[in-house]
């Protein structure tokens, strides 16, 4: 199912396929979390963090619940002191990883030098 099948006939965006993708991963930050993950995984909160920089740990913390909620980050908690927890990418965020290396490729071709 492409986008030609709903020319014409998108009364709210939120309703398409298109649109369901986009309310899983959009926004500013889920992209480069699930970068992050599917080049490192597993990793934990603060490296996580560390690696991006200038999220604050409220946002990304937000960002990880809602990605977990939609089944793409699977959290991981170890019972120990103190408290250890990763995270990672489920088969179904693997499934995007083929969309993700063609975004970069168009940024490879498409980037100003």
């Amino acid at each position: 199912m492409g986008m030609g099948e709903f020319k014409g006939k998108v009364k709210q965006i939120q309703d398409t396929p298109f649109g369901y993708t986009i309310s899983v991963i959009g926004g500013k930050w889920k992209m480069v979390i699930l970068y992050l993950l599917a080049e490192n995984e597993p990793v934990r909160f603060n490296d996580l963090k560390r690696q991006i920089g200038t999220i604050t740990y409220k946002t990304l913390s937000s960002q990880l619940k809602e990605l977990e909620a939609d089944g793409i980050v699977k959290r991981k908690e170890y019972p120990q002191v103190p408290p250890k927890v990763e995270y990672s990418l489920t088969d179904k965020a693997k499934a995007l990883l083929p969309i993700m290396e063609g975004l970069c490729e168009w940024g490879v071709k498409n980037q100003r030098k």
